[in-house]
C-alpha cells in the first residue's frame, strides 16, 4: 500500500505501473511544452525584429544581421530541441503501450510453443487404412481425382 509517510513512495511509481496513466502524464507534459513552445516561438519573433533593428554608428545595412544571427541560432535550436522533445514523449507513450502488449503476447506465444513442443515430442498415432487401393481400381476421393480438364483426358473411360 503506498503512502506519503513512505520513504520510497514516488506518485510517478504508479503512473508508470499503468500504460493508459503513462500516456495521460507524457500528453499533458507535451501540452505543456508546446505552449512553451509557442512563447518561445513569439519571443524568437520579437528578439529578431529588435536585434535586427539596432544599428550601431557606422554600421552597413548587414552588420545588425550578422550580429543577430548567433542569437536567433540559439533560439532555432531551442525549437528545434523542443519539437524533438514533444515527438520522443509521443513515442514514449506508444512504446510504453506496445511493450505492455509484447508481454501479454510473450506469455501466449510460450504457451503455444510448449504446446507445440509437446506434439511434436508425442506425434499422434495415425491408424493405416484397413485395406489399401489396389491398382486398376478407380476412387471417387478429392485427391485422386481428376485436377483439371487436362487430366480428364488420361482417365479410363468407363
Amino acid at each position: 500500500m503506498n503512502s506519503n509517510n513512505d520513504p520510497n513512495y514516488s506518485p510517478l511509481r504508479d503512473v508508470a505501473q499503468s500504460p493508459e496513466a503513462t500516456a495521460r502524464y507524457l500528453a499533458d507534459v507535451q501540452r505543456v511544452l508546446l505552449d512553451i513552445g509557442k512563447n518561445l516561438e513569439t519571443l524568437s519573433i520579437e528578439t529578431q525584429v529588435h536585434l535586427r533593428d539596432t544599428h550601431v554608428e557606422g554600421d552597413r545595412w548587414y552588420h545588425a544581421r550578422l550580429r543577430a544571427m548567433p542569437v536567433e541560432r540559439a533560439l532555432g535550436n531551442v525549437l528545434k530541441n523542443l519539437k524533438n522533445l514533444t515527438d520522443g514523449l509521443e513515442k514514449s507513450a506508444y512504446k510504453r503501450r506496445a511493450h505492455d502488449e509484447a508481454v501479454v503476447n510473450t506469455a501466449k506465444e510460450r504457451k503455444e510453443k510448449d504446446l507445440e513442443k509437446q506434439r511434436k515430442k508425442n506425434p499422434p498415432a495415425f491408424q493405416a487404412a484397413p485395406n489399401p487401393p489396389q491398382q486398376g481400381t478407380q476412387q471417387n476421393s478429392g485427391y485422386n481425382g481428376p485436377t483439371s480438364i487436362f487430366d480428364l483426358s488420361k482417365r479410363e473411360s468407363a
